[in-house]
């Protein structure tokens, strides 16, 4: 475990505090791949905390203002359109997914965990629809899908269903899970 650089998350980087509770597990230096990268707040992170990586995402120009980042690769991609995903073939230290579902990416997700890599996965689950959006089925997990979709595959360090009140309700579902080998 790096226990080297905090894993905590700095209140000017925005980041999940699950992606930040476990961001000191991820192999120091390795690249991240940062699945529909929105704003970048995980890019920004990661960036911070010395990997180097690759955002994702359909739209990016909120990304624009880090474009000369050294370490940073700019991908704009529609996961649910281009196939195989721009990603396809390369491996990640860390592969970080928040607030995002396209169920057919998994498997490409999956892959692209690089032995000793890190899966970092959180987006909303069943349940989310008496909250507002998402509340398509087609963007919420089924109780215990993050799980079976990874687990026979990556070791899986944590793992939580859960519905919670604060800072808004919410059901949401998320994994940590690493890929055995060096």
């Amino acid at each position: 475990m790096n226990t080297s650089k905090v894993s905590h998350c700095n209140p000017d980087q925005p980041a999940s505090a699950w992606v930040c509770r476990f961001a000191s597990l991820a192999p120091e230096g390795r690249p991240v791949l940062d699945v529909a990268a929105g704003a970048g707040r995980h890019t920004r992170y990661f960036l911070g905390r010395g990997h180097p990586v690759i955002a994702v995402d359909r739209d990016v120009r909120a990304l624009r203002d880090l474009e000369d980042k050294p370490g940073l690769s700019i991908v704009e991609a529609d996961l649910e359109q281009d196939a195989p995903p721009p990603f396809a073939g390369r491996g990640f230290g860390v592969v970080v997914v928040t607030n995002y579902l396209h169920r057919p990416l998994l498997p490409a997700l999956l892959k692209a965990v690089e032995p000793g890599g890190l899966l970092i996965y959180e987006t909303f689950a069943k349940g989310n629809e008496r909250f507002g959006k998402p509340s398509s089925p087609d963007h919420l997990l089924n109780h215990g899908e993050l799980l079976q979709a990874f687990a026979g595959h990556l070791r899986i360090l944590a793992y939580e269903d859960l519905e919670f009140e604060q800072p808004r309700p919410a059901c949401i579902q998320r994994i940590v899970a690493r890929r055995e080998g060096i």
